[in-house]
């Protein structure tokens, strides 16, 4: 017999189909099931579209057979009004007598109210099946929501005798393989923002954009106090939106955003800043002085580094490793990838 896990657990499969689109929504998925059997099945595609919920409800062929179903979502139903209306109205709508939810939302305008709603018209809720699990999921919209600023990924790739770049380089150096470097291209697309310092730019010319693997390309956070870099550096193309944080104006040219900050509460500023704009999470591919910057403000949720197969005998130090846990570790080509989560 196939239990309630079977069908969450398909529901966040479901719901990683839309990882790349629906953000500042969160991944949902939905399954619908009559006596054993899913006669319905649905995604959230894209941010202002249809809810996972009703793309299921929608999918079943014969809607009579909704009165006697199970509706299965890895997050509860929505009860308010945004882009879309109610999911927990559809669901009342064609009398689904029970739904099971992994987790609760604890976006303000639900938060329980949904799983309050249903019960209200004498649908039988469960909830908390593999919680851990769909919390994972979504855990960038849940940190937005809960702790008002983007989920944080710190990235850095080091030398084997632990430096981060070379003294006074004169042309962009990549420290890891070919296959690492199109991982953190696809990491890139994940995440809604990327952010750099001056000096990476400088040194790197980087694009900050997804280019070996399909994706959307991140919002680039660029922190240049002075507003001393070329304007020819490729982070001020068309290819993707640039947002400058500096200490001169505040402004829109093309397609760049320059945003004059206080510079003494540097890293809270950006963060409220990008809370502000609907930015659910940020990977910093800065160097040293901007990653220990975060890391020394307690500001991160997850760290990624990379130790390539190399010596560089001296350079630029690589970043502090605070005291984290050490989740997963792996190796790809020649280089050993670490990943920390608090």
């Amino acid at each position: 017999m196939k239990t309630h896990e079977y069908f969450i657990d398909k529901c966040i499969s479901l719901a990683r189909k839309g990882a790349l689109d629906v953000s500042p929504n969160p991944m949902v998925g939905c399954v619908i099931v009559n006596d054993g059997d899913i006669i319905g099945e649905g995604y959230h595609k894209k941010y202002g579209k249809n809810h996972a919920e009703v793309n299921a409800i929608h999918s079943v062929r014969d809607k009579s057979e909704l009165k006697n179903s199970i509706l299965y979502v890895n997050l509860e139903p929505c009860c308010h009004h945004g882009k879309t209306p109610p999911c927990t109205d559809l669901i009342v709508k064609y009398n689904i007598p029970k739904v099971v939810i992994g987790c609760i939302d604890t976006f303000s305008k639900v938060s329980g109210q949904g799983i309050k709603k249903l019960k209200d018209n004498s649908v039988e809720v469960i909830y908390g099946v593999l919680e851990k699990d769909c919390i994972e999921l979504n855990k960038r919209f849940f940190c937005y929501h809960t702790k008002k600023r983007p989920y944080i990924i710190l990235k850095w790739a080091k030398s084997k005798d632990n430096f981060i770049a070379p003294i006074n380089q004169e042309k962009p150096f990549w420290m890891t393989s070919e296959k690492s470097k199109k991982l953190v291209h696809s990491w890139r697309a994940e995440e809604d923002a990327i952010l750099v310092g001056r000096k990476t730019v400088v040194a790197d010319n980087p694009s900050l954009t997804v280019r070996m693997c399909e994706g959307k390309n991140p919002i680039r956070i660029i922190i240049d106090k002075e507003l001393s870099l070329d304007k020819k550096s490729t982070v001020f193309d068309d290819q993707a939106e640039t947002i400058v944080f500096n200490n001169i104006k505040s402004a829109i040219i093309d397609k760049t955003t320059y945003l004059k900050t206080d510079f003494n509460n540097l890293n809270e500023g950006i963060l409220n800043q990008l809370y502000n704009r609907s930015i659910l999470s940020l990977i910093i591919e800065g160097g040293t002085i901007t990653i220990n910057s975060f890391i020394e403000k307690n500001l991160y949720d997850e760290i990624r580094v990379f130790t390539a197969d190399k010596l560089l005998e001296k350079g630029i130090n690589s970043p502090e490793l605070p005291d984290i846990n050490l989740i997963k570790t792996s190796i790809i080509n020649n280089d050993k990838l670490e990943v920390y989560k608090r």
